[in-house]
This record gives C-alpha cells, structure tokens and sequence, in this order.
C-alpha cells in the first residue's frame, strides 16, 4: 500500500473515535467507511513485468480511450491515453527501462480526464526517458478530481521497466507517447494494468544499425 494510504486511514479513524465519544457511535460509521475506502484505494499490488524485447507497458491501470498520431514540438509520435477513475490503481510505473532524461511540471486546468483538451491543458508532469533504443514519453495528467500529481524520481535516474516512479490522487489521466515506427499493440476500450499490460513494441533504433553496418565496413577495409 502507498503509505499516503495509512496517513488518510488513521486520521479517519482517530476522527470516528472522536465522533462516536461526542455524539453516538453510529455516527462513527462514516469515517469508518471513509477510511476503509482510503486504505482500498492506495493499494498497490505486485505485478508481473512483461521481458519481451521492445515493450512498452502501461504506467498505468485503466481503460484505453485514444490510439492516435500527435504532433509535439515538431514530431510526430503515437499516443495512447489511458483514463484511471476512483476505482483503479493509482500507482504510475515507467513504462520502459531506461534513463529519465527529463521531468517538467505544467500547472493548469482540471478538466475532466476524459476532455481531450486535458492533455494539453490539464495540471500534468511530462517525463522523456531514453530506452530500448527509442525515447519514451508519458504525462501523468490530472483529472476533475485529481489535484495532487507524485514523481518519485528525478533527471538522470535509470529506472526499470514496470518500476514505480509515483502517483496521480483520485480520478485522473495518463498519456504514452511513442516513435511513429512502435507498433501499437492495443485498442480503444481495452483496460490494462500498469506494469503488466503491453501498449506498444518499439522497433530497434535505426542507428543500431547503422553502427553494426560501420562497424562490418571497417573490418572490411582492414
């Protein structure tokens, strides 16, 4: 469990105590039940993490609800959004191994996650990693009631495949966006699993293999 749970569980608990010694103890059964659905909701159980070469996994769970092609900053990329309501896991994982070369807070609107104009607009973290050959970007986007957005790490860290990298609070929203060239391995209504569900393959990078076609070049000269 997030420990995030535990701090909203034992608050609500110790306000029940209050309650029920103030007033009635029926009374005590709405914190109760308050606390019982914080403790459910930041669970954060163990995945199995997929090893196939080149995928990418959900940060996520939810309900697939856009594969498209976006443009950002001049490129092109494939995008799929994964909207998270209050019943699903809200733990975030990265969706490949790799280096986090980049992680860039944007304060703004909390439209609901499902508006596609909350992937630009919405209160979001917007992290780029380098791996599998191929760069990696995922939002975690804010939602009518997500107003809390957690990232556990930070510029330079290396991160696993499925690894925890952090949280977005109640009803929210998440973004992948991949190189032209991944293939999508998922539809609109599909629900996924953070850190087990596959969302894409990344081809090789080309320059992989422009260096093993050097590297023959040179042993042919010699």
């Amino acid at each position: 469990m997030v420990r995030d749970g535990y701090y909203y569980g034992v608050v609500l608990l110790a306000a029940a105590v209050l309650v029920g010694w103030l007033t009635t103890p029926i009374w005590a059964v709405i914190p109760i039940l308050l606390a019982a659905f914080f403790l459910w909701f930041f669970r954060d159980p163990d995945r199995v993490i997929p090893s196939e070469s080149g995928a990418v996994v959900s940060p996520a769970d939810g309900k697939v609800t856009s594969v498209t092609t976006v443009k950002m900053d001049g490129e092109t990329f494939k995008s799929i959004s994964i909207f998270l309501n209050v019943f699903n896991v809200h733990v975030n994982r990265s969706p490949v191994s790799g280096v986090i070369r980049g992680a860039r807070y944007q304060t703004g609107k909390f439209l609901n996650a499902m508006n596609p104009a909350s992937a630009e607009q919405n209160e979001q973290n917007t992290v780029t990693i380098e791996g599998e050959g191929q760069r990696v970007i995922f939002k975690q986007i804010a939602g009518l009631l997500a107003r809390r957005i957690v990232f556990t790490k930070k510029t330079g860290d290396t991160v696993r495949r499925g690894e925890r990298v952090g949280l977005i609070k109640f009803g929210s929203r998440t973004d992948v966006l991949l190189d032209a060239s991944a293939e999508v391995a998922v539809k609109v209504g599909d629900h996924v699993k953070g850190g087990s569900s596959i969302l894409a393959f990344l081809k090789p990078a080309l320059k992989e293999f422009a260096g093993a076609s050097t590297g023959r070049e040179q042993q042919g000269n010699n």
